[in-house]
Order: structure tokens, then C-alpha cells, then sequence
């Protein structure tokens, strides 16, 4: 009978020792979106031996477009339980492990540890400096993958004493310098063509195989399909990471009044009438939101006026980050009023309340 991984086992540099060692690697994807999905569903048809699945997002219309896996008939589902049902029928012999959070501080240590590559298929900063720093403390080698618009970058850091993410940025931009993918957009395609190339960095690293992308980084430009590399060098003190930070945010000095999510939906039930602001895209608002929402895009947040009898206005965005910054914008202009950010935004509302 022929082997189900035969058109890569008769590879003369891959060979059936590539397979056995797939076979036996465990590898963890932190994000399930349009990077993560690719990464995984070609390391599981490939024969990876265990793969670690992080994210405690939930299916929307937006993402469709890009994160092809998902269908229709899974708007509302937990990612989570979605991509294990479909990793399972594309291959069972695979060991799936289910991690329901996002990587935090508290639980990264833990949960990287048991792993033998992590893929960083993120789309924050906070989170890859956070899996950087950890990568470094347990040295595990980590593939980096970032989007923005008709654009891409791959990576891998803390690589056989190679470069990690600090070598290259050594410092996490302030919240006005970071671009947002909810604005800015990504074209559908180009996830799925950098998720693809990481994977491949995936199969290097565990098998040994061709040259892996530590200290470079690969630049693609979907627009004319250019693609570069730029060389960069190890600094020795971002090897000497011995715990994490106190805090994987930006430093700002501002105090941003803040209310959870739980809080809010009880206050959303108590009270007849609250005032809440929502600062998202005009398609996000679209997809999905509270039906007592003011919109007002985050870029239109100075036209707000404020009508008799605010007293506390709530705003909200779809995770927690616009939100804090036309907070800040809304506190300046007004004063007299109290303005909270709602904490997770309409991804925990819709959690707590679908």
C-alpha cells in the first residue's frame, strides 16, 4: 500500500528520517486567523506529529475573506473547535492539542515549554515580544510571520544561537506607531502565501533541510511579486532574557478608565439607558454590533458631541485597542465626562453574550 506521505519521502534530502522526525515533532501556532491556518493545515497534512492549537477567538464575517478554512455555518463558533473538527478529518493520526486562551504572561512559560517550534501567527505586538521573550528563556526556536496590506514578512529567531525578534526590533512601537489590520486592511491572498512560507521555515527547522531563514528577513511585495531579504546580526544581550516582563503593552503614562466586559453587560441590563460609542470600521459595525451603538469610526472620534445627561460613556472597538485611544482623544476634549474603554471589546461581548 503506498505511503500516505510517499511524494515527500521519495525526496532524496527529505527521506523517510525527515518524515520519522516530523513524526515526532510537536510545534504550537498561537493564532488561528490567515496565518495560522495555512501553517497548520499544511504541517498536519505533512505528518507533524502533534500540533498545539492557541486562540480564544470566535468566527466573523470579516474574516471570510482571508481564513479560508472557516465557512459560513461557522459565524459565532469558537475558532478553537472549528479548526480541530477540520484538522481531524484532514488527518487523525495527528495529536491535537487544544489551548482555549490567548498567550499571556501567565500562561506562556507553561504552555511553550512542551513544544519544539512555536509559529507566531499573531497580528500584535505585545504578543510577539512576549513569545520572543519566552522563546529565549527556554530556548525554543520561533517562525515569524507579519501582514500589512499587499505585504508580507517571514522570519525565524532564537534559531541555533541565532537573532531574536529584539535583535531586529529591539523596542515595541508606541500604540499611534502601530498599524491596525482592522484600518489598513490585508488582501486576502497574501496571508495564505506567508503562512505557506512559514510552514516551510516549520519542515527546516524539524528535519535539517535547506536554509533556514535565521538573521533574515524575507520582505514580499504582493503588488509585483518581489521578493527580498535583508541580513541583520545577533546582539548578545537580547540572549540574556532570564523572565518575562511585568508588562507586554506599551508604556503610556495616561490612565484609561477601563470596565470589563462582564461589568458592562451587567450594567447594559440594569440601566435603561447607557451611552456607548462604537469606534470600529463601518464594515466591522455591519457584521455584528450592540443595538444601542452610537458609530463613530475611531478617525471621526473628534466630531463626538456630546448630548445632555452623559455622564458615563462607554466605548468599545473590536478588542479593547482602538477603543483605549479614543479614550484618551475623548477625555481631552471633554473634561467633565467619564469616558470607559470596554476590556476585549466586541470579541468578549460576543463571548459572554452572542
Amino acid at each position: 500500500m503506498e505511503s500516505r506521505y510517499a511524494r515527500q519521502t521519495i525526496l532524496k534530502d527529505f527521506g523517510e528520517a525527515g518524515q520519522a522526525k516530523l513524526t515526532k515533532a510537536k510545534v504550537l501556532v498561537v493564532g488561528l486567523g490567515g496565518l495560522g491556518l495555512p501553517v497548520l493545515q499544511y504541517l498536519n497534512a505533512m505528518g507533524v506529529g502533534t500540533l498545539g492549537l492557541m486562540d480564544q477567538d470566535v468566527v466573523e464575517l470579516h474574516n471570510l475573506q482571508r481564513q479560508i478554512l472557516y465557512a459560513e455555518h461557522d459565524l459565532g463558533k469558537q475558532k478553537l473547535d472549528v479548526v480541530f473538527q477540520k484538522l481531524n478529518e484532514q488527518n487523525s493520526s495527528t495529536t491535537l492539542i487544544m489551548h482555549d486562551s490567548f498567550l499571556t504572561k501567565e500562561n506562556a512559560l507553561d504552555t511553550i515549554r512542551d513544544y519544539d517550534v512555536v509559529v507566531d501567527a499573531t497580528d500584535n505586538f505585545p504578543t510577539r515580544y512576549l513569545i520572543n521573550d519566552a522563546c529565549v528563556i527556554l530556548d525554543k526556536p520561533f517562525v515569524y510571520g507579519a501582514l500589512h496590506g499587499f505585504e508580507g514578512h517571514v522570519s525565524v529567531f532564537n534559531h541555533l544561537d541565532g537573532p531574536t525578534y529584539r535583535c531586529l526590533y529591539p523596542n515595541m512601537p508606541s500604540p499611534d506607531e502601530m498599524p491596525n489590520c482592522n484600518e489598513n486592511g490585508v488582501l486576502g491572498v497574501v496571508p495564505g502565501i506567508i503562512g505557506t512560507l512559514q510552514a516551510l521555515e516549520v519542515v527546516k527547522i524539524l528535519t535539517g533541510i535547506g536554509e533556514v531563514l535565521s538573521g533574515k528577513l524575507l520582505l514580499f511585495n504582493g503588488l509585483n511579486q518581489h521578493i527580498s531579504k535583508i541580513g541583520f546580526k545577533p546582539n548578545s544581550e537580547n540572549k540574556n532574557i532570564k523572565k518575562l516582563q511585568e508588562f507586554y503593552e506599551p508604556l503610556d503614562c495616561e490612565v484609561i478608565s477601563t470596565v470589563s466586559a462582564e461589568t458592562f453587560q451587567t450594567i447594559r441590563e440594569s440601566e435603561s439607558k447607557i451611552t456607548l460609542i462604537d469606534v470600529r470600521t463601518e464594515e466591522e459595525f455591519e457584521g455584528h454590533h450592540l443595538e444601542e451603538a452610537l458609530h463613530l469610526p475611531l478617525n471621526q472620534i473628534n466630531q463626538y458631541a456630546p448630548t445632555k445627561g452623559d455622564m458615563a460613556i462607554y466605548v468599545i472597538c473590536q478588542s479593547g485597542k482602538r477603543s483605549e485611544i479614543a479614550v484618551k482623544h475623548l477625555q481631552e476634549a471633554h473634561p467633565n465626562l467619564t469616558f470607559y474603554s470596554i476590556l476585549g471589546g466586541m470579541n468578549k461581548m460576543l463571548a459572554i453574550c452572542p
